[in-house]
């Protein structure tokens, strides 16, 4: 088809408002497309509409309809078409610029949690000379844990400085990531519970079901939890305190407000331990012992999908970075913090 011969009705259609459509076939409704858009229902209801009548004319259907109050939007078949469409048309512009960022080689963007900033800090230091000869801008981007598989697939990023949970010396991750690993890490506990309540002795599965603990809302722990315990694992473990971030847990525990036990990684019971890590000053290190199935860890690294290192020229600003990453591997032990995020 000659571009000038484009149904106009098409051409007016936005990327802006092709991606709504989608949020709202995800979440079943303008609402929560909405909360996820950050935007007003009001502003989604309008794409739709607009994108409706724009389908109905070139197609002589609809999209999307009210299924009734309460009720998640009901989809046409024209419109399950169309977020199909949508979604593979999205994802190869994504990947075209995403692959003319990468040629022009003009800016890395790292994405990385707050607790891998320093990793990411050292490599930079590295090659800090040879990218600013080159006139190459480092651009970091904020994630969390949560965000780190979602932000690889989506290309946002040409690498994730991050953690994943991973079996225990297992190398499955590989099939789907290039990896520069930092080191792997196991949860251990850190706990004001006196020796007589909570023996120095691993603590088994089933015996950590009846110890008291600060549980966090989300993040890596959560993950651990979940596949060891079930989806519903709170419901079979011994909740003293529910916290946001683990900062807060010490605090509970070192205040003597809560007494208990946070899940931590081995690196930062290891601070704990040292005095490095002040919030947690006087918390004592358990180890976890014997029944947790799958048996896992920690991976902690930088990552990108699988693949894209080996199609980059040696001499590339990205190539440099992968170097640095190794080189700060080899040269440093791991931060106490770091991995965490």
């Amino acid at each position: 088809m000659d571009s000038a011969d484009l149904p106009a009705p098409l051409l007016d259609a936005t990327f802006d408002q092709l991606r709504t459509l989608t949020l709202v076939h995800d979440t079943g409704s303008a609402l929560r497309a909405a909360r996820v858009l950050e935007r007003e229902q009001s502003s989604v209801q309008k794409q739709l509409d607009t994108l409706n009548r724009a389908f109905q004319r070139m197609c002589g259907e609809q999209l999307v309809l009210r299924s009734g109050r309460g009720k998640d939007f009901r989809f046409t078949p024209t419109g399950e078409a169309v977020v199909a469409l949508t979604r593979r048309t999205l994802a190869d512009w994504s990947d075209g610029v995403h692959a003319i960022r990468r040629r022009l080689g003009s800016r890395l963007t790292v994405g990385t949690t707050e607790l891998m900033l320093p990793f990411l800090a050292g490599a930079r230091e590295r090659i800090a000379e040879s990218l600013d000869e080159r006139g190459v801008q480092l651009h970091v981007v904020h994630i969390r844990t949560s965000e780190f598989a979602a932000t690889l697939e989506a290309n946002e990023v040409d690498v994730v400085c991050g953690s994943m949970v991973v079996p225990a010396g297992g190398t499955a991750h590989r099939e789907k990531y290039d990896v520069v690993e930092r080191y792997r890490s196991r949860l251990v506990l850190l706990t004001n519970l006196p020796v007589d309540e909570l023996p120095d002795a691993p603590v088994s599965a089933s015996r950590l079901a009846t110890v008291p603990l600060a549980l966090p809302s989300h993040g890596l722990v959560v993950e651990f939890l979940s596949r060891w315990y079930g989806p519903a694992h709170r419901d079979r473990l011994t909740t003293a305190a529910e916290i946001s971030d683990l900062t807060y847990g010490f605090s509970l525990l070192t205040s003597g407000l809560v007494s208990g036990c946070v899940l931590v990684t081995e690196g930062i019971a290891h601070a704990a331990a040292t005095g490095a890590l002040p919030a947690a000053a006087g918390l004592r290190r358990v180890r976890l012992g014997t029944g947790f199935t799958p048996d896992l860890e920690l991976l902690t690294g930088a990552f990108s999908r699988r693949g894209e290192r080996s199609r980059i020229a040696s001499g590339h600003p990205l190539a440099l970075l992968w170097s640095a990453f190794e080189a700060e591997v080899a040269a440093n032990t791991p931060g106490v913090l770091a991995g965490v995020g």
